[in-house]
C-alpha cells in the first residue's frame, strides 16, 4: 500500500511515521507513506498555499491551484483509489472504513488547514470526505495520521500476531472486553478465575459477555448499528 499525504506542514508528519508499528511498516515494505509539502507546488516566490476569502470573514482559505498541482503530479504517476479530505464534517471515520480502506492500493490524504480549502478542491478533486470527530482541530495532519495508523495496522503483517486486529474494539461491533496479566493476584485485586482456567470455549464466552456489558454501558449506540 502507499498512502500520500499533502500538507502545507509536514514537520507536524514527521514523529507519527517515525516510531514504532508504524515505522516498522514501513522497513518491512508493507506501506509507503510519502509526505508531500504544498507550498512546494505554489506558483509565486513566496510559496503561498492561502488567500482571503471572497464575501469576506475571517481566517484564511487554502488555494486551490497548489492541491490541484500536487494531486495532479501524483495521479500522473499512479491511479489512486481515493482522495481523501480530511474534513470535520465528512463521514466519522469507523473501524469499518479503516477495513474499507486496508483493502486499497493507493491512497491521498489532504491536510486541512486555516478555514479549510477552496470549495471548488471538494467539488472537483477530492473522492471521500473524512472526520475523526466532532470538534475542529488546527489543521488535519493529526486526523490523517489517525486514519493512516487506523489503516496501516490492518494491513498483514504489520503485526506480529496478525489475529490481533481481529479482536480489537469495533471490529465484531462491540468493544472489546477488560484485559489482564501477571500477576494473578495484586493487592487483593484479582484476575477472573475463567481467565486462568484454560478452559477456551468458557473464556470466549465470558469475553463476549463482557464485550457486550460493556458496550451496553459505555457505547450502547453501537448495539442499535448492528
Amino acid at each position: 500500500m502507499r498512502i500520500d499525504i499533502i500538507t502545507c506542514l509536514p514537520r507536524l508528519l514527521e514523529s507519527p511515521f517515525s516510531d514504532s508499528i508504524l515505522k516498522r511498516a514501513q522497513q518491512k515494505g508493507l506501506v509507503t507513506v510519502a509526505i508531500h509539502d504544498l507550498r512546494d507546488y505554489a506558483t509565486n516566490k513566496h510559496r503561498t498555499t492561502d488567500d482571503y476569502a471572497f464575501g469576506g470573514g475571517a481566517g484564511m482559505v487554502m488555494m486551490i491551484e497548489p492541491i490541484d498541482n500536487c494531486i495532479t503530479k501524483l495521479k500522473s504517476e499512479r491511479g489512486y483509489d481515493e482522495i481523501i479530505y480530511m474534513s470535520p464534517d465528512g463521514e466519522m471515520l469507523t473501524q469499518s472504513i479503516a477495513n474499507q480502506l486496508s483493502l486499497k492500493k493507493n491512497l491521498i490524504l489532504l491536510c486541512g488547514h486555516y478555514k479549510g480549502v477552496d470549495e471548488r478542491v471538494r467539488e472537483h478533486l477530492i473522492t471521500r470526505e473524512i472526520s475523526i470527530g466532532n470538534y475542529v482541530l488546527s489543521g488535519g495532519e493529526l486526523a490523517a495520521a489517525v486514519v493512516a495508523d487506523s489503516v496501516i495496522r490492518l494491513l498483514p503483517g504489520v503485526l506480529n500476531d496478525e489475529t490481533s486486529a481481529l479482536s480489537d474494539s469495533f471490529q465484531d461491533g462491540l468493544v472489546a472486553p477488560p484485559v489482564y496479566t501477571r500477576p494473578a493476584e495484586y493487592k487483593g485485586w484479582k484476575v477472573p478465575e475463567v481467565l486462568l482456567s484454560g478452559h477456551e470455549a468458557k473464556i470466549n464466552q465470558w469475553k463476549y459477555e463482557k464485550s457486550l456489558e460493556r458496550t451496553k454501558n459505555r457505547r450502547p449506540g453501537l448495539l442499535g448499528s448492528n
